[in-house]
């Protein structure tokens, strides 16, 4: 038989989803109150079928797919409410909070009596010819893996809670925590008067390192809000061990001060697009 699945959110990654478990056969509910008109307009494009209250949580599974600052919030919000139901739905935190975050939402969510899987989200949106991987992990992550037969690639990791979102952790820590460096040292290289021989020393010997960061950093732009929150996350992740923390977090303001300098004067983000322009005048050499 079927799952049933609610969606929460309908943004770009949760619509993605969304619309490749409808290709595939599965009915998907979401919450569209309050929620604007694009939002709307991109939950019923993927197939989504907007619920009130009483339905959104009378299904098999649930997917938490949000920022990772209202993870949280949901789970307290409704584990009283999910583990009052006679069959409450796998509820599956799919979002990039730390180890220790897992941890204390499946506590929530057990105390109340409603089950909980850890999930970690590896790529972009799903796309014809594409899909990001969840991995899942916990007690009863293994009943997730019914997903893989409807379109979305669905990994169980041997380990407990929090073992999905240790691994994403590391991942986006490597990823993110590199796209972060090569911003860092552009600006500082371009504000010192030193960006075209950074450039052309890249270009020399680190050539497929500035082949990445030229793709990376500026497709970071539209994204660096988002990211902002994931490196408190990491940090989070990372604070057993002196030092580490204090470099997420520093992450964290850099992300932060780009987002808000692409939704305002462009400065930073137009200094770092000129960096990157000079891969262009070289190919016309």
């Amino acid at each position: 038989m079927k799952p049933i699945v609610t969606l929460i959110a309908p943004g770009n990654m949760g619509a993605s989803l969304g619309e490749r478990l409808t290709a595939n056969g599965i009915e998907v509910r979401t919450s569209l109150e309050g929620r604007s008109a694009a939002t709307i307009e991109r939950a019923q494009s993927a197939g989504m079928i907007g619920v009130d209250d009483d339905t959104l949580y009378d299904v098999d599974i649930v997917l938490s797919v949000l920022p990772p600052s209202e993870a949280m919030p949901l789970v307290e919000r409704m584990a009283k409410r999910l583990g009052a139901m006679e069959k409450p739905p796998l509820f599956v935190d799919c979002n990039a909070v730390s180890s220790q975050s897992a941890e204390k939402m499946a506590a929530i969510m057990g105390e109340a009596g409603a089950p909980f899987v850890d999930g970690g989200i590896i790529g972009g949106p799903a796309r014809v010819g594409y899909g990001p991987k969840l991995y899942v992990s916990g007690e009863r992550a293994e009943e997730i893996a019914v997903l893989n037969d409807y379109g979305l690639f669905v990994p169980v990791l041997d380990g407990p809670v929090g073992a999905a979102s240790a691994l994403k952790m590391s991942y986006a820590g490597i990823t993110k925590g590199l796209t972060a460096i090569g911003t860092s040292m552009v600006l500082a290289a371009e504000q010192a008067g030193a960006g075209e021989a950074l450039y052309k020393e890249l270009a020399d010997t680190q050539s497929q390192l500035l082949e990445r960061f030229s793709r990376t950093i500026p497709n970071m732009f539209s994204k660096a809000r988002r990211w902002g929150p994931e490196m408190q996350e990491i940090s989070e992740f990372v604070s057993e061990r002196a030092g580490e923390e204090q470099v997420y977090q520093g992450f964290a303001a850099l992300y932060e001060r780009i987002a808000e300098d692409f939704e305002g004067e462009n400065k930073e983000t137009e200094t770092l697009r000129v960096f990157f322009r000079r891969s262009d005048k070289r190919d016309e050499v």
